[in-house]
């Protein structure tokens, strides 16, 4: 009996020893079977200077800073969208605008139409100390650019066919266009420094962008003379899309439109210096200007700080949302019109 017990108490030990062992293989097994929810947050080493945005890449090249041409026939436009700041200014005529495109934490493969240059457009680049490429030139350009050497340059008269190329569906002065691998190529032919330290432009944090104060402005239209620009604010990407004469502006080649975080209108003075209708503009003078951010406007002053058109209020510079900029320069702000709704 006795030895019929003690067998019986070995074989329930077994049994219950067999059965942990399995509840607990099982339980290794969903373990090993449950997805790992947990991510490593994504280190950056650097942060791209003039827009804000976290980076591993080098930054320690110089800008590159374009003339695209805003005229009709030159619409769309390509690589706009992958500049970090775009200066909007009128050229002569007063009727339509030309854009100085500067490039740092973007490489297009198509930049364009290249159009000539004029003597403002060229301080506006050295604010960012960046190279600088037209295709033509003013007189007053032509004299800082080969005379005083006011910037190094790259002028498409002198390397049309090579760096820079004639597109067959648009017509003259509509059709050059430059990646900038041959911008970059051709500006390193000629020896200048290509690497410099760039000054980093002052950006809000997430915690800042949420705190954002001002009027609620959900469009803004800006009228030169002839020709409308306005930008509207989309609350599901939070940023502002742009439209010339009521035409979105998208990219040419891609057709992806402008996504723009940041809008700077700047009231400046303008005056006509020629026969041409050429434009003589204060850049220096500073005046009241207009910033748009995340689908609300403040009323800022400008400054121009080493060469940055920047704004200012009492004193200090007010940061930017990281991302894109675009500076609309004005002749006078009662050509802009603040709207509530960006359907209005």
């Amino acid at each position: 009996m006795k030895k019929f017990l003690f067998a019986t108490m070995i074989f329930l030990f077994g049994m219950i020893l067999l059965t942990s062992c399995s509840k607990n293989e099982q339980a290794a097994e969903n373990i090993e079977e449950e997805p790992n929810v947990e991510t490593e947050e994504e280190m950056f080493e650097r942060t791209f200077p003039l827009t804000g945005v976290p980076t591993n890449e080098e930054i320690d090249h110089r800008p590159i800073a374009v003339a695209v041409n805003n005229a009709p026939q030159a619409r769309p436009q390509s690589g706009l969208n992958e500049a970090d700041i775009v200066y909007e200014v009128l050229a002569e005529g007063g009727n339509i605008t030309r854009f100085i495109a500067i490039y740092h934490s973007e490489k297009p493969d198509s930049i364009g139409p290249v159009r000539s240059a004029r003597g403002y457009h060229i301080e506006l680049s050295n604010g960012y100390d960046a190279l600088f490429v037209a295709h033509g030139w003013s007189p007053e350009a032509q004299v800082m650019l080969e005379r005083e050497r006011r910037a190094d340059f790259l002028q498409g008269l002198y390397h049309d066919g090579t760096y820079f190329k004639r597109s067959s569906d648009r017509v003259a002065p509509h059709n050059s266009y430059i990646t900038y691998k041959s911008a970059w190529e051709g500006l390193s032919e000629k020896g200048y420094d290509m690497y410099r330290e760039i000054e980093p432009l002052s950006f809000l944090t997430e915690e800042e962008i949420a705190e954002l104060i001002g009027e609620n402005g959900k469009k803004v239209s800006i009228q030169y003379n002839d020709y409308n620009v306005s930008y509207t604010f989309d609350e599901n990407e939070n940023v502002y899309y742009r439209s010339s004469d009521g035409i979105e502006t998208a990219d040419y080649v891609t057709g992806q439109p402008l996504k723009v975080n940041n809008v700077f209108i700047v009231e400046m003075y303008h005056q006509v210096v020629d026969s041409e209708g050429r434009l003589k503009i204060d850049l220096t003078s500073g005046g009241e200007g207009i910033l748009l951010q995340n689908g609300i406007y403040q009323y800022v002053q400008w400054e121009n700080r080493n060469g940055r058109i920047l704004p200012v209020i009492n004193g200090e510079v007010v940061k930017f949302v990281p991302g894109k900029t675009w500076i609309n320069i004005v002749q006078n702000l009662s050509k802009v019109t603040l709207l509530d709704e960006a359907n209005t």
